[in-house]
């Protein structure tokens, strides 16, 4: 019995990911309208683009390779995969285990690498000039995050999601200035992986500043919905994560009762409407950068990990 509660806890988690990526998308994009007085379009906008381009004919290139039918849903299932394993509203689920900073960053490398390869395997100028720049910002964004996860497991003694959680619920944790370094360089990654301001735009199709939207131009139909939908999940797969290991109350423990998920369950919405407030507050007050400073952006986002992890070496005691 206690079996099957448990799998379905982790069954829920899984299509609440999976539900809630087009919502957070939505909500973004019609709070960024009402900032801009503008009406923007409905908040359930992308569950009826994804349902219509389900319904749409796929068009192939005539050079398509297998790679390029089987990249959208190997892309999909690596994200859809990284953002279930994040604790959400509880902690100490079946799968618990495998939930591991490392692992997360492993299948978010491997969705990246398919979408690139994919990007490249029609040929056409803007799939590469999107690959090219996709790979420029992951040989930043992959060692931040790698930096982080250093800081973290220091910290904490694990690079386990719920271990982590747990230990920051500790009460011996405090202020400390690794923890706010860790939290700006996730931030700014989170920022430069999802493409959005001021790495990129994700409203515009310009070709000569485009990320992610190059290396889709060349999909349509039900690939392309997936693709989107994978889009999605990876924006709340990172949203999920900081709220997880720097916000963690609210997260239900191992074995909860039905109301400790419940609660669990009302603070992870909460998050998630805070999150999107706040980045569609900041992409509506700052302006897109160019294309070639996004090096420096991420330079210091790994100089901030960096240097976190250097703290916890040369501090003893207090504030670090």
């Amino acid at each position: 019995m206690a079996l099957i509660r448990d799998l379905a806890i982790q069954a829920t988690q899984m299509t609440l990911v999976l539900a809630l990526a087009p919502l957070l998308t939505g909500f973004i994009r019609k709070l960024k309208a009402r900032l801009v007085r503008r009406q923007g379009p409905p908040l359930l906008q992308p569950y009826r683009d994804l349902m219509r381009l389900m319904k749409k004919e796929v068009v192939l290139a005539d050079n398509a390779s297998w790679l390029f039918r089987v990249a959208p849903y190997l892309i999909f299932a690596a994200t859809w995969v990284a953002a279930a394993l994040v604790p959400t509203f509880a902690t100490g689920l079946l799968f618990s285990w495998s939930a591991d900073l490392i692992a997360i960053i492993a299948l978010l490398g491997s969705a990246r690498f398919f979408l690139a390869l994919a990007a490249m395997d029609v040929g056409t100028s803007f799939g590469g000039i999107g690959s090219s720049r996709e790979m420029m910002i992951a040989t930043l964004a992959e060692p931040a995050m790698i930096m982080i996860v250093f800081s973290l497991a220091l910290l904490a003694g694990s690079t386990q999601l719920s271990s982590v959680a747990t230990y920051m619920l500790s009460p011996h944790v405090g202020l400390r200035v690794t923890l706010g370094m860790a939290l700006v360089a996730l931030i700014m990654v989170a920022i430069a992986e999802n493409s959005r301001i001021p790495i990129d735009n994700p409203a515009t199709h310009l070709e000569l500043t485009m990320v992610h939207e190059a290396m889709v131009l060349e999909y349509s139909g039900r690939h392309l919905a997936v693709i989107e939908l994978a889009a999605s999940l990876k924006l709340l797969l990172y949203v999920s994560l900081i709220a997880c290991l720097f916000l963690p109350w609210g997260l239900a423990p191992a074995g909860s009762g039905g109301l400790a998920l419940a609660i669990g369950l009302a603070s992870y919405l909460g998050k998630l409407a805070l999150a999107g407030g706040l980045l569609a507050l900041f992409e509506t007050a700052i302006a897109k950068m160019r294309v070639f400073r996004a090096p420096e952006f991420l330079g210091a986002a790994l100089m901030l990990g960096f240097l976190g992890t250097l703290l916890l070496f040369v501090s003893r005691g207090g504030l670090r």
